[in-house]
């Protein structure tokens, strides 16, 4: 049984991986700004109510310098891969305990592989 379910949790992470890749940056880029700009600056040093996302793709969570993160994201070891951006965009507090994000998350697929396609365009 917990075979299966690693499984499941590895298949379900190399989909949303593989999704994130096929996204459309232009597409995120508007998804972006409609949804994640009011909080999230997406050029390096602006930090707004959310962390600047500039090269957030890879990068280890609560690490942008002079964020009060939570602890919850303090304790997020897990670098901010395709997947992980994927599985937390989908629903940040239930993927991260104890977040400050009261963003709900966004639902559909396509919105968020287009998100991480552009997010992995801010280096």
């Amino acid at each position: 049984m917990i075979g299966r379910q690693i499984f499941a949790l590895i298949l379900a992470s190399l989909a949303s991986s593989a999704l994130a890749a096929e996204g459309n940056p232009a597409a995120g880029k508007t998804v972006f700004e409609r949804t994640c700009a009011n909080c999230h600056a997406s050029v390096i040093g602006v930090n707004k109510v959310g962390p600047s996302l500039w090269n957030v793709v890879g990068r280890k969570p609560a690490s942008v310098p002079d964020f009060a993160y939570s602890e919850a994201m303090k304790a997020n070891k897990e670098a901010w891969t395709l997947g992980a951006l994927d599985a937390y965009l989908a629903d940040p507090r239930g993927d991260v305990h104890g977040v400050k994000m009261f963003f709900k998350g966004l639902p559909d697929p396509t919105d968020r592989s287009n998100v991480i396609a552009y997010l992995q365009t801010l280096k």
